[in-house]
């Protein structure tokens, strides 16, 4: 028999979004955070860069909006870039007030209007705006919030939870489009069980392992975009997939991402002659957007037929970047590579998933009591290409704002009766899981080669037809054999490529992290892509 869990708000997701929506909670609800492994293995705890936030006295809120409208390519919707900008400035007094040890300024009296945290400049910003703790801002943003989660006696942090899909009364074939809940796999006993809840928030994290090479964990595997999609949610802007442009290149260092306060400090990216690159592309040099460094980078090493290209901040004083940069020092120099003397080679790699499920200013998706968050939403602040340090913002800002929205409805929706159970009696256990695998690095590498940082209508052709293959194939083994993680995984996965792919084929232009050969100019009017699932009912 299926376990049943009830709870007033079920938080599918772990990282800096899930959790400042558990935390925004009154004590009195019972809450359970989801992490499909350990808490600690998300997004979140590897964020190096900071936070950007209107914070001292030089800056403006219309600056920062204007910044992010620039970088967004012209497809931001301004509406959620006021809305996020204007609430920088509180959630970073909550993150203060939570004990996040954001690093202190040592000369209080410089640029930064007197305000006591260090403050940095990364691309496309045109002030000092980040707010970090180091070069380990996600780590110390997490162990905070994770801590205070921990003391409160109402919320439940549930590790190795696998999320299935959503319960829906339209699922159930009852009256209404709520969300009820949803089937969850506890990786533990190998059983799919049930967690009823009044609101479900979707903080799932975004879908970057589509890609062969990636800055992000295992588990970015777009769960929450593929189960709001098959419950009937609209997605918006996937074909957006931001590349980082400097990953460590290291054959036994897995996907390290080398954070871009390193340029916003001053360091330069070279070719192995040690010639200087960036001028040639851009006038703001290093410190343009990443969509634009990345693809200068990749047109490099296409060029030369080189395996990457180097970034140097050895000109700096050594105590300097020792200090301000200990993570990727101390990494580096794990693989024979001191940063103080040496150039560290980099290559670009998938960042951040700039598209998601679509949701308004409070969080909610097209499903009444279902609402997607951080990463995985589509909030209309990142446009056309995400300007660093907004994310950990947006995860803030709109998991205060669901917070609130959960509350203002709480008096009005009550727990539903107990829901049916997980029907696992028509599947048996797999003995073929090397299918699974070989579809998972099948579908990588058609992603990075034909929906990667230089797209080509053939490209995106051969992509489809790749994709509804395996699409075939994962539905038929879905329908047969017990899930597992991996296998929920590459169910998810394979979706959000499919809805990638579709969103890419739609957009005729190049604009912001899409650029396409076939049509290399601007569009004159911007326009989201919207896709609409079959089950969308208004």
């Amino acid at each position: 028999m299926s376990h049943h869990h009830r709870y007033d708000v079920l938080v599918i997701g772990s990282g800096a979004a899930g959790l400042t929506l558990a935390l925004n909670l009154p004590s009195h609800l019972r809450i359970a955070v989801l992490s499909k492994g350990d808490l600690a293995n998300g997004s979140t705890y590897r964020a190096q860069g900071g936070v950007a936030a209107v914070l001292d006295d030089t800056d403006t809120v219309e600056s920062h909006v204007a910044d992010t409208l620039v970088a967004g390519g012209g497809l931001c919707r301004e509406e959620a870039v006021r809305f996020t900008v204007e609430h920088s400035r509180d959630a970073i007094k909550w993150l203060i007030e939570q004990g996040v040890p954001f690093t202190r300024d040592d000369a209080p009296d410089r640029e930064d209007g007197g305000f006591e945290f260090h403050l940095t400049r990364e691309g496309g910003h045109s002030h000092r705006r980040i707010i970090h703790a180091a070069d380990a801002t996600g780590a110390a943003i997490f162990n905070t919030l994770l801590a205070r989660a921990r003391a409160r006696s109402n919320i439940e942090l549930l590790q190795q939870r696998v999320a299935v899909d959503l319960i829906t009364e339209r699922k159930l074939g009852l009256a209404g489009k709520r969300c009820l809940g949803a089937y969850v796999l506890n990786r533990n006993s190998g059983e799919v069980e049930t967690f009823q809840a009044r609101f479900v928030a979707l903080a799932t994290g975004g879908a970057a392992k589509v890609y062969l090479y990636t800055s992000n964990p295992d588990s970015a595997c777009g769960d929450g975009i593929a189960m709001a999609w098959r419950a009937g949610c609209r997605v918006g802007n996937l074909e957006f997939n931001q590349f980082h442009p400097t990953c460590l290149y290291h054959p036994q260092a897995k996907s390290f991402l080398v954070t871009e306060a390193l340029r916003g400090e001053g360091a330069l990216l070279k070719l192995p002659n040690g010639e200087r690159f960036m001028p040639r592309f851009d006038p703001r040099e290093e410190l343009a957007p990443r969509d634009i460094v990345a693809r200068a980078i990749d047109h490099e090493m296409k060029r030369l037929g080189i395996d990457c290209v180097y970034l140097d901040i050895s000109h700096k004083p050594a105590d300097f970047i020792r200090g301000h940069f200990p993570t990727v020092y101390e990494r580096c120099l794990a693989f024979g590579i001191d940063i103080t003397r040496q150039a560290i080679p980099v290559v670009p790699a998938a960042h951040y998933t700039c598209g998601g499920v679509v949701v308004d200013q409070h969080g909610r998706t097209d499903i009444p009591g279902l609402y997607a968050i951080g990463e995985t939403s589509f909030t209309g602040l990142h446009g056309a290409n995400r300007m660093a340090s907004n994310s950990l913002l947006e995860c803030f800002v709109y998991g205060r704002a669901a917070a609130e929205d959960m509350l203002r409805q709480l008096p009005d929706i009550e727990l539903a009766g107990d829901l049916p159970g997980w029907d696992a009696s028509q599947v048996t256990d797999s003995d073929e899981d090397v299918i699974i695998a070989h579809n998972w690095d099948e579908l990588r590498r058609f992603m990075w080669d034909y929906v990667g940082i230089v797209r080509t209508n053939k490209r995106l052709m051969r992509a489809q037809h790749r994709v509804k293959l395996l699409l075939d194939e994962i539905d038929e083994f879905y329908s047969n054999y017990k899930v597992s993680r991996d296998l929920l995984e590459l169910r998810n996965l394979a979706l959000v490529a499919d809805l990638m792919i579709r969103s890419a084929m739609q957009r005729k232009e190049s604009r912001g992290l899409h650029f396409t050969l076939d049509y290399p100019e601007q569009l004159p009017v911007a326009v989201d892509t919207i896709l609409q699932p079959p089950t969308y009912c208004d």
